[in-house]
C-alpha cells in the first residue's frame, strides 16, 4: 500500500463588483484566508460572539483564469492517474457560487472549459506522448437526483433505458454502480461528444440565487486501463478519475424554492449533510465506523473519501456580505477535508492472456534445462513434448502385436508413454468389441429375451421352439432362416435341446439357402445382443452390401473448409430491366417472389371459388322462379275449381304443399350462399390487398437491387457489403456519387483554417456542434409528430 497522504482544500472565490474586503481578507502565502465580523450591537454590553475566524487551506484562488484553475488543482492528479492511481476531484460550496463553471465551464467557449473538458484532453495528449503502452479510457456519467441513481448517458441510442434501476454494489475490488453504461471512447471527440450529451440530460432549475441550478450530484468517472507494449510481463494498471459536481447547498429563505424545487432542495441539503458527517467521522481518527451508506452520494464515493484515491476538494464561495454564512460554512467544510487523510496505490492487475504466455515460454525453458540432463545421463532417447499422430500410431502397433504375441514387451522410456500405452489398450478393446458385434449382426437377427412380442413372431416363423431354443437341421447342419424342415417333427423337445447346445460347426458359418420370413414377422423383430438367430441371407444380398461398401469407402471426404463466397463479375454495361427482373426473382427476390405467387394463388382460389357460389347462386334463383310459376299456377287451378275450408283452415292438395316445402329450401340454400359469396367477397378483397403490396414490394426491391448492382461505382460497394454501417437501400441514390464529398469534412476543414491561434479547440467544438445537431434533429422529429397527432 501506499503512505498516507492528506486531502487537498483549495479555495475559489466568486467574482462580484461588491466584494466585502473589510471581512474576507487573504494571506500573503495565498494559503490563508481570514474572516472578520462586526459584533452585533444590539445584544448589549456583554457580547461574546465570536467574530474572527482563520482558515488554513492549500490554495486561495482568487480572481483565477479556467487554466489557473485547472494547473493549480487538477494537471497533478491527471497525470498521476496514467501511472495507476485512482484521483478524485470535488467541486462543493453554495448554489451559485460557480461549482459547475469550475467543473464543466461553459460549453459555449472553448477557453472557458472547466476542469472536466481540460482533464479529458490531457488524458488523450499524455496517451500520445506514450507510444510504449496501449491505454484504453472508458467514461461513464452518474446522476443522483432525489436519492436515486440515473445514467446521464441512456439517452444514447446503443444504450437505452434500464429496465431495472441501478444500485450501488460493493465487493473486494471496490464500489461500482451497476447497470450503469460504460462507454469506450478512442479519441477525444468521442469523448466530448459522451460529455455533451450528458450534459444535455441533467437537470437544472432556476429560483432567485441561480438561474440554471443544479437540481442533482453528478459524477463524470474516466477508466483507464494501461498495457505495456514493449515488456512482456501479465501485469497492468488500471485506474480512475472521479469528476464529481455536487449540487449546492442552499438556504430556503434566502432562495425562495417551492413545489418541486422546495422538494430537490430538501434532497440536496440532507445529502450534503451525511457528507459532512461522513467528513467528520474521518477526521476522527478514533472513530471506528464511517456512515458511508446514509446517503447514495456517500456510499458511491466510498472509495475516494478516504480510500485509495488522489483526492482534491475545490469550495466554491461568494465574496459578497450577504452570503457570508454560508462562506463560513463552506470554509468549515474545507477545513474538515484536510483532516482526512487518502492512502494512494498503484492499481496493478493481471492480464490472463499475458500470463498464460509466459508460462509456456518458462515451460519451453524447462523442457530444455531437462534435455540437458538427460543427455548428461546418457537418456537421449526421452522426449517431453506431447506425442504427435505418429507416435501414438506406433504405440498402437506395439500394443497389437503384444496381445497377438509377437511382441515380448514394450519398451517404458516415460511416464507420457505408460498412459498412452493404456489409453491404447482401451482403444483396442474397444474395437475388438465392435468387430464381434458386427460380424454377428451381420450373420444373425439379435433379439431381446424380454420382448415377448418378437419371441412370439420367431416362433411363429418357425425360427425358435416353444423353449426358446434355436430350430433348423440337426446334426451339425447349417441353421437357416424359415420354417422348420419337416424332417424336425414337433414335439421331440429333448433333441431340438441337444441340437442347439451343440458347438457350430463350420458349415454352419456358411450362408445357406432358406425360405424367407414374411415381411410381417420380421417388422415385429427387434435387434438385441442378448439372443442370437441365424439371418436368412442369399449371396446376392451378400455381393450387394459388399459394393455399397466399397462405395462407400471410396466416396472423397466432405471439405469441413466453408467455400468462399465468388462474387459475380460485374458487366460493363447493365442488363435490361426485364432479364434483370427474373434474375432477380430467382436469387436476392425469391422469397418475396414465392410469397406473392402464393398469395396469388389463393387469389385465385378465391376468385375459382366465389364464381362456383356465383353460378349455384342463380341456378338456385332460376329454380326458385321456376317454382313460384308452379305454385301460382297450382293456386289459380285451386282458385278456379274453388276453394276448401276446414275450421277456417284452406285446404290445399298434396302437389301445392310439396312445391311450397321445395320453395321454403331453395330459399333458405340461396341465402346460405349467398353468405359464402359475400365472406370469399371479403377475402378475395384482402387477398388482393396482399398481392398489390406483394408486388409494389417486389418492385421496390428490384429498382434497389438494380441500382445496387449496376448503377452504384465499384469503389462504392466496399461500404454496402454485409456488415458495414451502410446497409443496401439506406443510402438515397442521389446522395451515392456524392460520398467523397461530405458537407462535414469541408466543415472540418473550414474550422481547421479559421481556427490556427486554437488547434486543440477542433475536437471540442465538432462534438458540440454534433450534439446540437442532434438535440436539434429530435425536437424537430418529437414537433412532427405531435403536429401529426392533432
Amino acid at each position: 500500500m501506499g503512505t498516507r497522504k492528506k486531502v487537498h482544500a483549495f479555495v475559489r472565490v466568486k467574482p462580484t463588483d461588491d466584494f466585502a474586503h473589510e471581512m474576507i481578507r487573504y494571506g500573503d502565502d495565498n494559503k490563508t484566508i481570514d474572516i472578520h465580523l462586526k459584533k452585533d450591537i444590539r445584544r448589549g454590553v456583554v457580547n461574546n460572539q465570536q467574530t474572527d475566524w482563520s482558515f488554513k487551506l492549500d490554495g486561495v484562488l482568487h480572481n483565477a483564469s479556467q487554466d489557473l484553475v485547472y494547473e493549480t488543482v487538477a494537471k497533478d492528479v491527471v497525470s498521476q492517474a496514467l501511472d495507476g492511481y485512482n484521483g478524485t476531484i470535488m467541486c462543493y460550496g453554495q448554489t451559485g457560487a460557480g461549482k459547475t463553471y469550475t467543473m464543466t465551464g461553459a460549453t459555449e467557449n472553448y477557453k472557458h472549459r472547466g476542469i472536466l473538458p481540460r482533464a479529458l484532453q490531457q488524458v488523450f495528449r499524455m496517451i500520445e506522448e506514450r507510444p510504449t503502452h496501449a491505454i484504453t479510457v472508458r467514461v461513464s456519467y452518474l446522476e443522483i437526483y432525489n436519492e436515486n441513481l440515473f445514467d446521464l448517458l441512456s439517452t444514447l441510442p446503443y444504450v437505452g433505458p434500464s429496465v431495472t434501476p441501478m444500485t450501488i454494489v460493493e465487493n473486494p475490488q471496490g464500489v461500482f454502480i451497476k447497470g450503469l453504461s460504460v462507454h469506450h471512447t478512442s479519441q477525444e471527440e468521442d469523448a466530448f461528444s459522451l460529455l455533451f450529451e450528458g450534459e444535455t440530460n441533467r437537470i437544472i432549475a432556476s429560483h432567485t440565487m441561480n438561474k440554471n441550478s443544479s437540481r442533482s450530484h453528478c459524477i463524470f468517472t474516466i477508466y483507464l486501463e494501461a498495457h505495456s507494449r514493449t515488456l512482456s510481463e501479465e501485469k497492468y494498471i488500471t485506474s480512475k478519475i472521479n469528476l464529481v459536481d455536487l449540487a449546492g447547498s442552499e438556504r430556503l429563505g434566502k432562495s425562495g424554492s417551492e413545489g418541486r424545487v422546495l422538494k430537490e432542495a430538501t434532497y440536496i441539503n440532507k445529502s450534503l449533510s451525511f457528507l459532512e458527517q461522513a467528513i467528520i467521522a474521518l477526521g476522527d481518527q478514533k472513530r471506528d465506523h464511517i456512515p458511508f451508506r446514509q446517503c447514495k452520494l456517500t456510499h458511491s464515493l466510498k472509495d475516494s473519501l478516504g480510500g485509495n484515491c488522489n483526492m482534491v476538494l475545490v469550495t466554491n464561495i461568494y465574496g459578497e456580505a450577504a452570503q457570508l454564512e454560508e462562506t463560513l460554512s463552506s470554509l468549515r467544510f474545507a477545513s474538515r477535508m484536510r483532516l482526512v487523510t487518502t492512502e494512494p496505490a498503484i492499481n496493478e492487475k493481471y492480464d490472463a492472456e499475458r500470463m498464460v504466455k509466459n508460462l509456456e515460454k518458462e515451460l519451453a525453458l524447462l523442457k530444455q534445462e531437462l534435455a540437458i540432463h538427460d543427455s548428461l545421463t546418457s537418456r537421449t532417447f526421452v522426449t517431453y513434448d506431447p506425442m504427435d499422430e505418429i507416435q501414438i500410431a506406433e504405440i498402437n502397433s506395439q500394443v497389437r502385436r503384444y496381445l497377438e504375441g509377437t511382441l515380448d514387451e514394450i519398451d517404458i522410456i516415460n511416464l507420457r508413454q505408460i498412459k498412452e500405452v493404456f489409453n491404447q489398450f482401451r482403444v483396442v478393446l474397444s474395437q475388438q468389441e465392435q468387430e464381434v458385434e458386427s460380424t454377428l449382426r451381420r450373420k444373425y437377427t439379435l433379439i431381446d429375451k424380454n420382448d415377448f412380442a418378437a419371441i412370439s413372431a420367431v416362433q411363429k416363423a418357425g425360427l425358435v421352439d416353444v423353449d426358446g431354443h434355436l430350430v433348423g437341421e440337426p446334426e451339425g447342419q447349417s441353421f437357416g432362416l424359415g420354417v422348420a424342415p419337416f424332417s424336425t417333427k414337433p414335439g421331440k423337445k429333448a433333441k431340438s435341446k441337444k441340437t442347439s447346445k451343440e458347438p457350430l460347426s463350420s458349415s454352419a458359418k456358411k450362408e445357406g439357402a432358406s425360405s424367407p420370413v414374411s415381411a410381417k414377422d420380421l417388422d415385429m423383430v427387434s435387434t438385441s445382443k442378448t439372443q442370437l438367430v441365424p439371418s436368412s441371407k442369399d449371396g446376392d444380398v451378400k455381393d450387394m452390401l459388399l459394393r455399397d461398401r466399397e462405395t462407400s469407402s471410396i466416396e472423397p471426404p466432405l471439405s469441413d473448409s466453408p467455400k468462399e463466397e465468388v462474387r459475380p463479375i460485374r458487366p460493363d454495361t447493365p442488363p435490361s430491366k426485364p432479364v434483370a427482373f427474373e434474375e432477380f426473382k430467382n436469387e436476392r427476390g425469391s422469397e418475396i417472389n414465392r410469397i406473392f405467387k402464393e398469395n396469388k394463388s389463393i387469389l385465385n382460389e378465391r376468385r375459382k371459388r366465389a364464381s362456383e357460389t356465383t353460378q349455384r347462386i342463380n341456378a338456385i334463383k332460376r329454380e326458385i322462379d321456376v317454382t313460384k310459376e308452379a305454385l301460382n299456377f297450382q293456386k289459380s287451378l285451386r282458385e278456379k275449381q274453388g276453394e276448401y275450408e276446414n275450421k277456417g283452415l284452406m285446404i290445399i292438395d298434396e302437389e301445392e304443399f310439396l312445391l311450397i316445402l321445395k320453395l321454403k329450401d331453395l330459399k333458405k340454400q340461396y341465402r346460405s350462399e349467398y353468405q359464402d359469396l359475400r365472406d370469399l367477397r371479403a377475402e378475395i378483397q384482402y387477398c388482393q390487398h396482399l398481392v398489390d403490396q406483394c408486388r409494389h414490394r417486389l418492385l421496390m426491391e428490384f429498382d434497389i437491387w438494380y441500382n445496387e448492382s449496376f448503377v452504384i461505382p465499384e469503389d462504392i460497394q466496399v461500404a454496402l457489403k454485409p456488415g458495414s454501417s451502410i446497409r443496401p437501400g439506406m443510402v438515397p441514390m442521389n446522395r451515392i456519387v456524392s460520398l467523397g464529398e461530405d458537407d462535414q469534412d469541408k466543415f472540418s476543414q473550414l474550422q481547421q483554417r479559421v481556427l490556427p491561434e486554437g488547434p486543440d479547440s477542433i475536437s471540442f467544438y465538432n462534438a458540440k456542434v454534433k450534439t446540437e445537431q442532434k438535440h436539434n434533429y429530435l425536437k424537430t422529429m418529437m414537433g412532427l409528430q405531435q403536429a401529426h397527432r392533432k
